[in-house]
This record gives C-alpha cells, sequence and structure tokens, in this order.
C-alpha cells in the first residue's frame, strides 16, 4: 500500500490524482470472469486513485432486489474482490433498481475524502417507480467537492426531449443534509450513464458503414447530445472527449455484430461520459481576465474508449480515465495513530491516536483493526471503543487496549483505522505492521483457529451504512 505523508507545508502544492470511470449497461447479466481491461489493471500506467463504477440494468427482480437490500450485490462484491486485495476501499456506494454506482479509493486518501452523501433520483413512470433516473454520490476531497451522477435516461429515438427533461430534474435534487452543496455549486461534476441518445436522420446503411470504415465523425454531428449541446445553455457547460469509438448500442450478445435481430436497432453512442468544471462556467462568466490563482482543480481526460471484449450485454462497457489536479484545503489527518510495540495474540495490545485540536470525537467513535485488503468500513477484524477501553491520556495522545482474546492466533499483515461516529467517516488510518502468530498454537490447524476466531460472538458492533 503506498504511504503518503503531509505535511502543512503541502497546503500551497498541486496534488495529482488519477481517477477511472466505468459506465457500463450489463443487462441484467451477472459479472464477467475478468475486468482487468475494464480497470486498467494491467496498464504500465501508474496505479489509479479512485474508481469510479456506474451500471445500468443491474439484475432488479423483486427476489434479487430485496436480498440486495439486506446483503451486497453480486456487482458490489465482485468489484470488492478484484480491489481490495490491490488496495482500494469501497468508500460509498448508492443502488436505485437497477442502477448502481460504486466509488472505491486508495487506503491512503481515506483520511481526506470526508462529507460522503448518497442520492437517488426516479424518473420512470412520472417518478413513481426506480427503473429510469439517477444515482448520485458527492464528496469533499482534499477539501474540493466532487459530484457523480450515474443516470439511465429514456430510451428510443424520437425521446431527446424526455431525455433532456429527466436529466435537468436530475440537476435539480437536493440534498438532504445541510451545509451540502447544490449539484451544479460542486467543484466538478460528473455526468455518466447509459444516457440513451441516438444518431438522428441518416439510415442504418449509412450508420454502418461509417462506422465500418472508422469514420466516426460523418457521425458526430447527428448524435442527439451533441445536437442539444448546441441548444441548451445547461449542456453547453459540459465536457466530453471525442467519441473515437465505435458506438456502443446495440450488439448482439457475446460478440461485436451489431443487432441482427428483427428490429435491427441502428448503432448509437448510448453510452457516455461528461464532466464540468464550476471554475471554468465561472471564468465565462466573467468579462475581466481569469487569475490562475483562482482556478483550485482542473481536469484532464487522458483516455475515452469503448471495451469491445466484453459481451454479457447488448452495450458495450466505456471508460474515462482523468487526472484531476487540485489545490488541496486539507494537509494533515483529523487523527493519526498507530500500533505500540509488537502484536500477538499472546497478550493485551495499544493503541496510541492523537486528534487535531477541535477534532468532534464521540463516545461513539471507534479503532479498528482490519487486514490490509479490507474491503469496506465494516469489515473490521475488530474494534475499540475509543472511550471505553481507553487507558491514559495526555494533553499529546490517548492510548486505547484491545484484549488478547480478541486479536487473530494467525498473525499476518493489519492496519488500524479511527472511525468518526459525527463525521461517519474514516478519518485516521495506520502504516501497515505485522501481528506475529500465536505461538502457543504451534502445530495447531491455522485454518481452524482462524474460523474459530471469527465465530467469536459480540453483541456490540459498530455498524455503519456504506
Amino acid at each position: 500500500m503506498e504511504s503518503v505523508q503531509h505535511s502543512s507545508t503541502q497546503r500551497d502544492a498541486v496534488r495529482e490524482l488519477r481517477l477511472h470511470l466505468v459506465t457500463w449497461n450489463v443487462g441484467t447479466a451477472s459479472p464477467p470472469p475478468d475486468v482487468s481491461s475494464l480497470l486498467q489493471l494491467d496498464s504500465l500506467s501508474p496505479a489509479m486513485d479512485m474508481y469510479v463504477i456506474g451500471l445500468q440494468e443491474v439484475n432488479s427482480k423483486i427476489t434479487n432486489f430485496l436480498s440486495d437490500l439486506a446483503f451486497d450485490d453480486p456487482w458490489s462484491i465482485f468489484f470488492m474482490s478484484v480491489l481490495s486485495p490491490l488496495g482500494y476501499i469501497k468508500l460509498s456506494s448508492v443502488r436505485m433498481q437497477g442502477l448502481l454506482l460504486l466509488v472505491f479509493v486508495k487506503h491512503a486518501h481515506l483520511p481526506f475524502v470526508r462529507d460522503v452523501h448518497t442520492h437517488y433520483t426516479r424518473t420512470g413512470l412520472y417518478g413513481y417507480w426506480g427503473n429510469k433516473g439517477g444515482v448520485t454520490i458527492r464528496m469533499s476531497l482534499y477539501g474540493r467537492t466532487v459530484c457523480f451522477i450515474n443516470c439511465h435516461l429514456p430510451a428510443h429515438m424520437e425521446n431527446t426531449e424526455q431525455r433532456l427533461d429527466d436529466f435537468e430534474k436530475i440537476l435539480e435534487m437536493q440534498f438532504e443534509e445541510e451545509n451540502i452543496p447544490s449539484t451544479l455549486d460542486h467543484d466538478v461534476l460528473f455526468w455518466f450513464g447509459d444516457l440513451n441518445f441516438r444518431i438522428a436522420d441518416y439510415g442504418i446503411h449509412f450508420v454502418r458503414e461509417s462506422i465500418n470504415s472508422k469514420r466516426y465523425n460523418l457521425l458526430w454531428e447527428k448524435d442527439q447530445l451533441n445536437m442539444a449541446k448546441k441548444k441548451e445553455a445547461f449542456l453547453q457547460e459540459f465536457i466530453e472527449g471525442p467519441l473515437q469509438f465505435k458506438p456502443t448500442y446495440k450488439f448482439d450478445l457475446h460478440s461485436d455484430v451489431y443487432d441482427t435481430s428483427e428490429k435491427k436497432r441502428k448503432p448509437a453512442w448510448t453510452d457516455r461520459i461528461l464532466w464540468r468544471v464550476k471554475s471554468l462556467c465561472q471564468r465565462a462568466l466573467k468579462e475581466d481576465d481569469f487569475s490562475e490563482e483562482e482556478q483550485t482543480i482542473s481536469v484532464t481526460l487522458n483516455n475515452y474508449i469503448s471495451h469491445m471484449s466484453y459481451g454479457i450485454s447488448d452495450h458495450k462497457p466505456v471508460t474515462g480515465t482523468f487526472g484531476l489536479e487540485l489545490k488541496p484545503l486539507l494537509s494533515d489527518p483529523l487523527v493519526t495513530l498507530s500500533p505500540e510495540g509488537e502484536w500477538s495474540a499472546e497478550h493485551d495490545v495499544l493503541i496510541s491516536y492523537s486528534a487535531v485540536p477541535g477534532f468532534p470525537s464521540s463516545a461513539w467513535d471507534w479503532i479498528g483493526l482490519f487486514k490490509v485488503t479490507f474491503r469496506h468500513a465494516n469489515d473490521y477484524v475488530t474494534y475499540a471503543w475509543v472511550e471505553d477501553d481507553e487507558i491514559s491520556s495526555n494533553e499529546d495522545s490517548k492510548q486505547v487496549y484491545m484484549s488478547a482474546a480478541e486479536i487473530p492466533d494467525v498473525g499476518g499483515e493489519f492496519l488500524l483505522c479511527y472511525y468518526s461516529n459525527n463525521l461517519q467517516s474514516i478519518v485516521g488510518i495506520s502504516q501497515p505492521f505485522q501481528i506475529q502468530p500465536n505461538r502457543t498454537l504451534i502445530g495447531k490447524d491455522p485454518a481452524q483457529e482462524e474460523n474459530a476466531w471469527m465465530q467469536k460472538p459480540d453483541n456490540l458492533e459498530p455498524h455503519n451504512e456504506f
């Protein structure tokens, strides 16, 4: 796992983050065997700092949906199983019927991601049924506000105006929590999904011939989203990369052949990724020169591609890889913490931590012990309440203990996280460290010991919505 050191001298430094965004209408299918190319895990480029994954048409039959509400759905479990061994945690997720939005971040950024909130907006059947609409996750990232909206807009060639009306409704939604900016007031807003815009006017033969000859530019001016951007002021603030890939709809399953059914749908770029930078919109409104000092965040598109090898649905997934350059407002974590001495299950262990002045601590704050491959904030091995389990305190730091009985006998590589109940997020994370195996168990089956330890009851577990 990468380590990040922060100091107040970095406050004015520009931080560069790599963001990989996926949109995919999965057509109620189960996850494919491998997503290495989709997530660019086989790339020689530097690792991503954040993954944002927007799916549409996740299986939402009543039986599936009710069981998925009680437990993570198969797609969330799948992406966690891929990304958690690589040092990413599921920061947040939001589901509305077939719409699913997941955000994963590298461990090192966790203390600097705050005010995470989710929302969903139904637009299908006059807003009463969630088969169409948008799901949103917003956050403060190093003090800068970022918002992600995954949409599934109405289908069919003739419904352009309905698509635009629905998107405007989604943009107008307000977060329920106080002091959260409106969608368009975020520093950066990403809009993506199965937006369902089609290619107007041209017949299917001209469209297919243009695609076969890779003359995609012949089709751009009749793309309904491009046409709408010329007329609608609110769309002109959104930026999109060039459509240098085949239209991503509609394909025969498990092939790269366009629709051969009786309907023979005309190919279209239904699956899109756009973004909006608030300061660029403000610059456009100003007549005087825009100072570079006012540019607190910038977005660079590194690539915008489709992935033709995936055939589980009639859409091909689309990804955008972005560079986010921002001037951080936060440079120090709210809490720093570390294990004291050598850890093993042979004795009680100690944790030292310190918080910044004015930190809004709570009796419900807790410190979790996590495997380094943990999936989300509730995926702890054990935990200590910071007040109930405190054994010493002074101006500089506090100490909390964990009972030997709670420490895994088999040992391994772990880390500690401080969870703030008031802020509803992890606000401090330790460096990885080793727990030594329990030497009294030499000769016993480690797998059996771990299973027995994992089944120990606990009646006061902290639980957080993620």
